[in-house]
């Protein structure tokens, strides 16, 4: 199948891409440049251009939709972008698709969107409550999608996503790298509170796998799937440091500032899209996503 990917050169969607191809795909790579290259055939659009939108998903039989903005903490200082890229840039992908008779899509959304519910693990009956503009954009997309759907003219399955983490992870500000850069430096690493809020990490290629599955298993048109992708299991910050500690073979200082306002917890159980999908996290376990995440510099070595 020829599967249009967008925000292809991103972390996520070169993982997808790679995926894709290996399942037997044509993946397409649909980016805003061509700074990074890419081993699959490309197409420079922006979200925001109608015009590049239409061109880029001339000829394609689905979409896997992962472009747009990332950064909770950013999107409470700039809203109004936020809206624009995610919400804004997912209705002209929809009116694109529509236009070429496209009906096939897969989403990348988030997990975040259940806000800070006091049932642990998250399943996908709890009610949203997106606790930041970041969540409330991928909400406001994911109410436009299956609205679309409603109407007949559209496949989707909507992926809410977990702490993806592992592999080649490019944002130094995620807790995982900045444990590696604290045991690389012999820096210390600052930790909000104690150390003992949980997160639940997602595999960068077990997140991957869940869009593959999502665009070989869609629902019939017409119809709106959501599922909670993430691999069930809870790590604390302490657990992350102990594990790079064991990777690294070094210790870690810890700096301890006062706790922030968030979560003790957040969990999810993916037994719906282990059903459903169909999907599992084969790779999801802490220590294989620390072990996964140094490409260069390995310091167990």
């Amino acid at each position: 199948m020829r599967v249009l990917v967008t925000g292809a050169n991103g972390y996520l969607g070169q993982a997808v891409v790679k995926l894709l191809a290996g399942a037997g795909h044509e993946p397409i790579a649909m980016v805003r440049d061509c700074g990074s290259p890419l081993r699959a055939p490309t197409r420079v659009a922006d979200l925001l251009d109608e015009d590049g939108l239409r061109k880029a998903v001339d000829g394609v039989e689905a979409v896997c939709h992962l472009g747009g903005l990332t950064r909770a903490r950013e999107s409470a200082a700039d809203p109004l972008r936020y809206f624009r890229v995610n919400t804004g840039g997912t209705v002209a992908l929809l009116d694109a698709m529509a236009a070429a008779g496209i009906s096939r899509l897969v989403f990348a959304s988030t997990g975040s969107i259940y806000g800070t519910p006091e049932r642990q693990p998250m399943t996908e009956r709890l009610p949203d409550a997106p606790p930041h503009p970041y969540a409330a954009s991928k909400l406001a997309a994911e109410w436009a999608i299956g609205a679309q759907a409603g109407t007949g003219r559209l496949s989707a399955t909507v992926l809410r996503l977990m702490n993806v983490a592992g592999g080649a992870d490019p944002d130094p500000t995620r807790l995982i790298p900045r444990a590696f850069a604290a045991a690389r430096n012999g820096s210390a690493l600052e930790v909000n509170g104690d150390g003992s809020a949980v997160r639940d990490y997602l595999h960068i290629d077990d997140a991957a796998a869940a869009f593959v599955a999502g665009i070989e298993n869609m629902p019939p048109k017409g119809e709106f799937r959501r599922f909670l992708i993430g691999s069930g299991r809870g790590s604390s910050i302490l657990d992350v440091v102990a594990a790079v500690e064991r990777r690294t073979g070094r210790r870690i200082q810890l700096i301890h500032r006062p706790p922030a306002p968030e979560p003790a917890a957040l969990i999810s159980d993916p037994a719906k899209a282990m059903a459903e999908l169909p999907w599992r996290p084969a790779q999801s376990d802490l220590d294989t996503i620390v072990c996964d995440t140094p490409r260069r510099g390995d310091l167990s070595r």
